[in-house]
Order: C-alpha cells, then sequence, then structure tokens
C-alpha cells in the first residue's frame, strides 16, 4: 500500500510507506494552516489557557468541538464523524470536557475564516476547534484550528491530505496534537492496543491474540484460538509483537510481524517460560526460563542469535523490564524470601530490592519516561496496581479489586492500561487510569479480554 498522509506543504514528500495493519503514515507538521485563506488571521502564540496537570486532581477544561466544514457534499459524513471521535478522544483523558453542541451559537461555515469568540465565551468554552474536510480527488483533506478563546488567538492548525478510510486515524492525530498543545505532554490517541481475547467455559478457555485501537475500534484478531496465547507485548516501533503460545504442556515464544502478518518463533522451550518483552532498541527479548530447576532471566537475539542468561541467583526471577536508556532492568524475585521487585544493571548486575510495603509484588513495567514503574500488589487478598519510583520511594496505589492485573503504559507515560476481574468466576475486562489514580475507564471490547500492551504512537 503506498496511501500516505502528507502535510499540506507544497511538494513535500511522504516519509514512509502505509503499513498494512498499523497503518502508518507521515505527519503534517504542527502550527502550519494553509489551504483556507490564511493570510490576516491570527498567528499562533503561546497558549493564553493551558491544563496545569501537575496538580493531581484537575478540573476538565471546557472545550467546543465544532462539526467540521463539508466543503462538498461528498466530504459528509466526515465533517461530523472526525470531530466526534477527536471529542470522545480527548474526554476519556479526564482533562478535558467537550461542550455540548446543542449549545453553539455559531455553526461552521460562520466561523471561515475566524470565530466570533464573544459568542463561545458565553458558553464558558474555554478552547474551540473547528475544521473543514474537502475531497480532492480519491482522498479527504481534513483541516482543524484550535483556539485560544479568551486570547483570541489561534495556537495550532494543521492539514492532512488521507485516503478516506482513514479518517478515525485523522481524528486521533488531531486529538493528540490539541492534547500536547492543551497539557505539554505527548499525546496517546493515536496508538493502539494489543490484548488476549479469552472466551469460553473455565475449563476449555479459548485465548486469542487480538488488536484493535486505543479506544476499542477496529478490533480483530490475529490468532485463530488453536493455541493458548499470553503476555503479547510490542516492538518498540510497534510493527511486531512477541507472545507465548501453548499447544499442549508445550511453550514457544512468537513474534508476530503486523506489517505481514508473518509469524516465527522465536524458541522452544520445554520448561517453564515467562513474559517475554522486547529490550528498547528492538534487537532482543527478555523473559523468564526454568533450566535445571531454576528460573533465571535470560536475553534472546531477534535474529535468532545468542542466549544470555542475564540473573543467576538460586531464587525464581520473572517478569523483566528495561529501563527506556536499556541500562537498567526491573523484574520479580524472590530471593529475600517472599516475592518482590529489584532494579539492577541491564546485564543482572547490583541487583537491589525497592519493594518493601506490605504484601507481595509483581509484574514490574517501567515507565516510558523513566520516571516511575508500574506494578501488581497482593496483600490480605486483594489485588492492587501501582506507581513507584526506581529507587522504591513514593509508592502510591492507583486502584484495587478481587483481581486486578497486568499494567502497561501508554507511550507518554501518564496513563496505564490493565485488566480487571470483580468476583471469581466474572468476566476481565480492559481499564484504564491516569497515574494520579483518578479518571479509571473501561476499554469496550467484543468480549473477555486480559494481558493488554499498549503501543508507541505509530507515526
Amino acid at each position: 500500500m503506498t496511501d500516505t498522509i502528507r502535510s499540506a506543504t507544497a511538494g513535500q514528500a511522504p516519509r514512509q510507506k502505509m503499513r498494512p495493519v498499523l497503518r502508518a503514515f507521515a505527519v503534517a507538521a504542527v502550527g502550519l494552516v494553509v489551504g483556507l485563506g490564511g493570510a490576516g488571521l491570527p498567528q499562533p502564540a503561546s497558549a493564553q489557557v493551558r491544563i496545569d496537570i501537575t496538580r493531581g486532581v484537575v478540573e476538565p477544561m471546557p472545550i467546543a468541538i465544532s462539526p467540521f466544514l463539508a466543503v462538498d457534499p461528498s466530504a459528509a459524513p466526515f465533517d461530523a464523524d472526525i470531530p466526534g471521535v477527536v471529542a470522545n478522544d480527548l474526554a476519556s483523558s479526564g482533562l478535558f470536557r467537550p461542550i455540548d453542541r446543542a449549545a453553539f451559537l455559531q455553526g461552521p461555515a460562520e466561523m471561515n475564516p475566524m470565530p466570533d469568540f464573544a459568542d463561545w465565551r458565553q458558553i464558558n468554552a474555554q478552547a474551540l476547534v473547528t475544521g473543514q474536510v474537502r475531497r480532492e480527488g480519491d482522498q479527504i483533506a481534513v483541516e482543524f484550528r484550535l483556539w485560544d478563546v479568551f486570547g483570541q488567538t489561534q495556537m495550532a492548525g494543521v492539514v492532512y491530505r488521507v485516503d478516506p478510510k482513514l479518517w478515525r486515524r485523522v481524528a486521533h492525530m488531531i486529538a493528540d496534537q490539541i492534547y500536547e498543545r492543551m497539557t505539554g505532554e505527548g499525546g496517546y490517541f493515536d496508538t493502539q492496543i494489543v490484548y488476549v481475547a479469552e472466551s469460553g467455559p473455565a475449563n476449555k478457555r479459548v485465548k486469542r491474540l487480538a488488536i484493535m485501537d486505543q479506544d476499542g475500534a477496529n478490533n480483530r484478531y490475529l490468532t485463530d484460538g488453536a493455541d493458548q496465547v499470553l503476555t503479547p507485548r510490542f516492538s518498540p516501533n510497534s510493527r511486531e509483537i512477541t507472545y507465548m503460545a501453548f499447544r499442549g504442556r508445550q511453550a514457544r515464544v512468537f513474534i508476530y510481524d503486523l506489517d505481514t502478518g508473518r509469524q516465527r518463533v522465536l524458541g522452544d522451550f520445554p520448561g517453564m517460560t515467562f513474559a517475554p518483552r522486547f529490550t528498547p532498541d528492538g534487537r532482543g527479548v527478555v523473559m523468564s526460563m526454568a533450566r535445571d530447576g531454576v528460573t533465571s532471566i535470560y536475553r534472546l537475539d531477534t535474529n535468532g542469535g545468542s542466549v544470555q542468561r542475564l540473573t543467576s541467583s538460586q531464587a525464581i526471577d520473572t517478569s523483566p523490564s528495561l529501563s527506556p536508556d536499556g541500562r537498567q532492568m526491573t523484574f520479580n524475585s524472590d530471593r529475600s524470601g517472599g516475592q518482590q521487585i529489584y532494579v539492577s544493571g541491564a546485564d543482572g548486575s547490583g541487583a537491589q530490592r525497592i519493594s518493601f510495603g506490605n504484601g507481595t509484588y509483581a509484574t514490574p513495567v517501567w515507565s516510558p519516561r523513566g520516571d516511575l514503574i508500574a506494578f501488581t500488589k497482593m496483600n490480605r487478598g486483594r489485588f492492587y496496581i501501582g506507581v513507584m519510583r526506581p529507587d522504591g520511594s513514593d509508592e502510591r496505589l492507583l486502584t484495587d479489586g478481587y483481581l486486578v492485573e497486568g499494567p502497561t503504559w501508554a507511550p507518554n507515560g501518564r496513563v496505564l492500561a490493565f485488566f480487571r476481574q470483580d468476583r471469581p468466576g466474572g468476566p476481565t475486562r480492559l481499564y484504564s487510569i491516569d497515574i494520579t489514580g483518578y479518571n479509571e475507564r473501561l476499554i469496550v471490547t467484543p468480549g473477555e479480554a486480559s494481558d493488554p500492551a499498549w503501543s508507541a504512537l505509530i507515526r
């Protein structure tokens, strides 16, 4: 496939080809506004309005997201569908409150080239999103503008050209631009989640690999259920997934290529094997394996090369996760007598215990920003999802339940996804939560779901 999204700069070449599964395309430059008579418009300026997300609990910002102007009839229904997805993305963050369109005093045609800011102040909008859609041959051109209502200035504007089938991707990218401009942090809407789709009775469970957009759209299954799959994890560039599969009692580690749909076996392991995860450079996979009665952490080259043992205690060492710079590793071990979290060098050297609270700890995962480690905690019959600093300080428990497990980071390090079961035998579902412990939300899937993993930004 060769479809691309390009900025509106004349003659700019596409930066990469479309990927068949992830549908990657180049991103238009932030701040670029053309094609609608930009002369005389207020120039992008420093934001007069901004969300301070360092204060913990944040009152959602009222934001008006107008239907886009359909320049020609063939641009419908994108004029409503795209801003609808943008509104849903921003609302799901818990930081924005999209204003009901019934309160709007201006329509899309009345805001070309500029809105009347007094009408938007009257309904208490602090920010305004406008846009337009038009057909250009077999593509659609989508433009959006972000306005500071009280400062009466344009804060951002971008034009995208894309195959109409990719309109949802454009919407997620627009939401990311708004999120980044208003919070100062990276967005996370133009991403995907891979997970284990579960069905069937407890004694005959079917577990398939599935993938979807972060908002639950475009769900599809990658495996047919013949093998029981576990612990899928994205590569750093989000083009591959490593996961475990069991056929009978035989454990195999696979790598699934999302560009081609092909799978290859990284290795067959006769002993117990746990939780493969890519290294930050994508050239290796770290995982735990049981050999000669000892469960240790190993690094395997993804090209089928060497196998390197990283930990050598007589304890059970599992669930490795490397820091974003690849210099350190966190993992789970019972070497102190109970299941706790350790941090070591990337080669397993100098391991130090960092968890000292009540209960036991599992599934440590390093934040993409490097500042926190997420974990699962078990104490007095309840499970918790929490975070702590890499030195073990500032432990915070974000949510709890009968079973909450498997935290995975959004690429901006601000949001976690995990899976929850509220009662014995009850359904397992995916949820997301802010690292402040607020804004816990269900991620809708067609059926039961567990073991989520969040991709990097697709672009």
